[in-house]
């Protein structure tokens, strides 16, 4: 069993994945697509990763404020989640996604790598923070 764990952006999907034993969160894509609301490739590559590597779950991150109020991408990302429910047939959990961003970027200056290359990184190690987050979770049995 693997889950995948997802950082749902305006124009990007950072994807990272579970190993086998649900122990720890690995990178794997960002998926680009040129317009927000233009969802079908972003779905069906999701659709393809989630049979390729027999996912059973999905761990998609929940945008709230750092005061705990919902964020302005809720509604984005809710469209979203119901979305995925339709095409993969997945169960979909949303994850806390604060300061995950943050910390990705935090990761990338810390591993000196350079501004220009850090965005097409930043998604997806966001998504292995979510991820693993939510891993740590089950493991301790909340």
């Amino acid at each position: 069993m693997r889950i995948m764990g997802l950082d749902y952006g305006s124009k990007t999907v950072g994807v990272a994945m579970s190993d086998e034993l649900l122990i720890t969160a690995q990178v794997l894509e960002t998926i680009t697509r040129k317009e927000e609301n233009k969802l079908r490739r972003t779905l069906a590559r999701i659709e393809e990763l989630a049979k390729e590597y027999q996912v059973e779950r999905i761990v998609l991150g929940y945008p709230k404020n750092m005061n705990n109020t919902l964020g302005e991408r809720i509604e984005k990302t809710m469209e979203f989640k119901e979305a995925l429910e339709r095409r993969t047939g997945l169960p979909i959990v949303l994850c806390d996604e604060r300061l995950t961003t943050v910390e990705a970027e935090r990761s990338l200056m810390e591993s000196n790598v350079r501004r220009e290359n850090r965005k097409q990184y930043v998604d997806q190690i966001a998504a292995a923070f979510i991820l693993q987050g939510y891993l740590d979770r089950i493991k301790k049995g909340d």
